[in-house]
């Protein structure tokens, strides 16, 4: 039984090198002429313009860790808008599975630990990884943590790869998407962080829910379909 162990922890360990995303719109996103893999969605004089390809910074394979998705918003609703991380979120299409939006400085606080090797730190990162849900003592299931413990054929162990770069990068800072307000007529964008979905889903709908910054009132929502593929 014991010989199962490292052959699971070596599947793990393999995945990092070789599970990464690649998000396409599908057939029935709206998508701009010039390039397919930029779709857009709108209401409420809200557009919402989105590219999970769209990622060139450091890591250059961020996607076997995260899923990143560059978003654009354009406020033409008369309001101003919440720009908030908790109102965007995908959507497997066949699970349901919600999987939230990650404000990047929280890679680091929960998600990444730093590994002590004798050598005063190598500035590396153990990423937990998983294939099933984190049960937490009061809330049940939580899918919005990108990483979690990882559940073997023989229950949950704490199996994990390395990678060589810790998270988040200064590029994955510099380039997210910022919280706060957008004002009538304005624009923001950015990349907002989510978990891996490759091997999960077969697609996934990004949703994003404006919220008018002074009411709170819901301007509806706005709906982009991807298709989940591997590469």
């Amino acid at each position: 039984m014991r010989a199962l162990v490292p052959l699971v922890a070596l599947l793990v360990v393999a995945g990092c090198a070789s599970n990464t995303n690649t998000l396409k719109p599908t057939t029935q996103a709206q998508v701009l002429p010039a390039d397919q893999n930029t779709a857009v969605a709108e209401g409420a004089g809200v557009r919402l313009v989105a590219d999970a390809s769209a990622w060139k910074g450091s890591p250059a394979n961020l996607e076997r860790t995260l899923t990143p998705v560059y978003v654009r918003l354009e406020n033409q609703s008369g309001r101003t808008l919440r720009i908030r991380y908790e109102d965007f979120s995908l959507v497997g299409t066949e699970s349901r599975f919600r999987y939230s939006a990650l404000a990047p400085f929280s890679l680091r606080q929960s998600a990444l630990s730093s590994r002590d090797d004798g050598t005063g730190g190598s500035g590396r990162s153990w990423v937990y990884m998983g294939g099933g849900p984190r049960w937490g003592s009061r809330f049940g299931p939580r899918w919005g943590s990108p990483f979690y413990p990882f559940y073997g054929p023989y229950g949950p162990g704490p199996y994990a790869y390395q990678c060589e770069e810790p998270l988040p990068t200064q590029d994955m800072l510099r380039q997210a998407l910022p919280e706060g307000t957008l004002g009538d007529g304005g624009t923001v964008q950015g990349f907002i962080y989510f978990q891996v979905v490759t091997g999960r889903e077969s697609g996934v709908v990004l949703e994003a829910r404006p919220v008018d910054a002074n009411s709170g009132e819901s301007l509806g929502t706005l709906d982009i379909p991807f298709q989940v593929g591997k590469s």
